[in-house]
């Protein structure tokens, strides 16, 4: 299993960025105006921040570095999902969105909140604790790891009948 070097390569996020690229298509100005209604600054703005702040909350939780962290964070997100949901219940009792669009919408968030959801229970099982606990390796390590590396290859060219490929110069360390 690959380990995720950056939060965009989540799917949960991808999908979380989509949620909120839809809702802020759904729900701004010229919709209220083709519809002619009243423009509800107070729910639009509750349902945009929602939304946004479910992807928000998927990436400053993987940002953040240790893995109880990210659990708590992604745990805010699927809040924020089951916000959202709520809030197209609402849009749609105010016929601000049509039954199409309604499911559409309530769909892309379901799937958020299951996403999450398989992320934070494959994060409880995992040992990876996160980057804050991750060692680095001493300039000794890294030096034993390449003189293991070059035996391995020195033996594999004997196995072969070849010449071992030469010794790399190491450095003198000072720890």
């Amino acid at each position: 299993m690959t380990t995720i070097q950056r939060f965009e390569d989540m799917i949960c996020w991808q999908r979380a960025r989509e949620l909120t690229r839809e809702v802020y298509k759904s729900f701004n100005v010229e919709t209220f105006k083709r519809l002619n209604l009243p423009l509800d600054y107070g729910f639009k703005d509750q349902i945009q921040r929602a939304a946004v702040s479910v992807m928000s909350n998927i990436s400053e939780g993987f940002e953040r570095g240790t893995q109880a962290e990210f659990i708590n964070y992604l745990f805010i997100a699927k809040g924020s999902c089951g916000e959202v949901r709520n809030q197209l219940y609402v849009a749609l009792d105010n016929n601000y969105l049509n039954d199409e669009t309604f499911k559409r919408l309530n769909r892309l968030c379901e799937d958020c909140s299951v996403l999450i959801w398989r992320l934070i229970q494959s994060l409880k099982v995992s040992k990876f604790q996160g980057l804050q606990f991750k060692k680095e390796k001493t300039k000794s390590q890294l030096r034993a790891a390449e003189f293991q590396k070059w035996l391995d290859e020195a033996e594999a060219a004997r196995k072969r009948g070849e010449k071992a490929p030469p010794m790399p110069e190491f450095e003198k360390i000072d720890e």
